[in-house]
């Protein structure tokens, strides 16, 4: 029985990873439940999935929790706080970890995972993008396995351990030498609620329009990303540490359907391109069954009924700046990933709270990039600092932004 901790369980892929475990019970369980601050929701799953564990990341709601739970006439054993998470998940009640916390917050229960040599289902972009070499590294060390759960590059692994003969998906937490094989990676976006705007007309969209995404159903801090394709930027850079590729052979299209993820060129004019419907189970029940096929419920893809075209196209990068910012982000190495993320994760939330408008969060990560000296990520202290002092930068900012906005009449 594979016992799988979900960290984020409240989330939405949360809820697509808790989809895809109970159409299994047979083969797996929900064994660690971990939330932020959402108390009620964490216990009404524990109700329905009944873990051994579950933690709430603020440790002011532990009492909330362990009544919760009491009151439930459940034997799940509550924890609070970042130390208890990462033991959990470095601990033998899980043999799988899906971690899902958004933002840098789940950077560090994600390395204790994979020091501990889990099975590493990565939805936590900000691990690699803020500590990646650290990340892989911990991995390679500890002996995990990482299966990304991005769409984009889970379609990558299949591509690749598909063209290799490999069950694994190659070495620790990557692919194994993609240089002698690969020529080129092409990620695809939806380009997202705004596709096809000038850059002039995206001065006075909406929080409520920004997280419309229309294709996929995700958080609001991720569809706001998608919106401005820094997502498409964090996800390059993610690229980068997982298949060892440099930035000029990865390349982003625009693909408004959404059914193609993720196209793989091998050096003798091969490509393969995986394609399914746009459902984060897919990614996950590859990730909980690997090396094995197991049901998701998903429905299988029928091109027809999905209108039988694909569409490929650049992405504006005048319009969505944010793309081109996380390339130059890259090619600056150090603590400049770092920086870019906690700036952008600043500035969302400005935007999300109504703060700031939608066209200041690409400037403010750009002004923020401009006012951080790029230092080398060598320890986890290093990226943290950079991350403390990227936020503060950008929340400089945000406030004159949001003081200059306040007096204008």
């Amino acid at each position: 029985m594979q016992r799988v901790a979900i960290l984020g369980a409240t989330g939405s892929i949360g809820a697509s990873a808790l989809d895809v475990v109970a159409r299994h019970p047979g083969q797996m369980r929900a064994s660690v439940l971990a939330a932020g601050s959402k108390v009620g929701e964490l216990v009404a799953l524990c109700r329905v999935h009944q873990p051994e564990h579950a933690v709430v990341a603020d440790p002011a709601r532990f009492a909330d929790l362990r009544a919760g739970l009491v009151e439930a006439g459940l034997d799940t054993q509550p924890h609070a706080g970042g130390a208890a998470l990462d033991a959990l998940a470095a601990s033998d009640a899980c043999d799988s970890v899906v971690a899902a916390i958004v933002g840098a917050a789940g950077l560090s229960s994600t390395l204790a995972a994979a020091r501990a040599g889990k099975r590493l289902l990565l939805a936590n972009k900000e691990s690699l993008v803020l500590a990646g070499e650290l990340l892989m590294q911990a991995a390679h060390a500890g002996g995990a396995t990482i299966v990304p759960i991005d769409s984009e590059h889970n379609a990558v692994f299949q591509c690749w351990s598909a063209a290799h003969g490999r069950a694994d998906g190659g070495r620790h937490g990557s692919l194994e030498d993609p240089a002698a094989a690969v020529s080129r990676i092409t990620l695809t976006a939806s380009g997202g609620p705004f596709r096809g705007r000038p850059r002039a007309t995206l001065a006075e969209v909406t929080p409520a329009q920004a997280v419309a995404h229309p294709k996929w159903s995700m958080g609001p801090k991720i569809s706001v990303d998608s919106a401005t394709l820094m997502n498409k930027g964090l996800e390059v850079i993610e690229a980068h540490h997982l298949f060892g590729l440099d930035a000029d052979r990865i390349r982003v299209l625009v693909h408004p359907q959404s059914l193609v993820h993720a196209i793989v060129d091998f050096v003798d004019g091969s490509s393969l391109a995986q394609l399914g419907l746009p459902d984060m189970r897919t990614a996950l029940a590859v990730g909980l069954g690997w090396p094995r096929r197991i049901a998701s419920g998903v429905a299988p893809l029928d091109l027809l009924a999905q209108g039988g075209k694909l569409e490929f196209e650049p992405p504006d990068l005048d319009a969505f700046p944010c793309l081109a910012l996380a390339w130059r982000a890259l090619a600056a190495g150090g603590t400049a990933p770092a920086a870019l993320n906690a700036a952008n994760e600043e500035a969302v939330s400005a935007f999300l709270q109504g703060r700031i408008g939608f066209l200041s969060i690409p400037d403010t990560v750009a002004a923020t990039l401009d006012a951080m000296p790029t230092q080398p990520a060598d320890s986890l202290d290093a990226l943290l600092h950079a991350d403390a002092r990227a936020r503060a930068v950008a929340l400089a900012r945000i406030d004159a932004l949001a003081n200059r906005n306040h007096a204008q009449p």
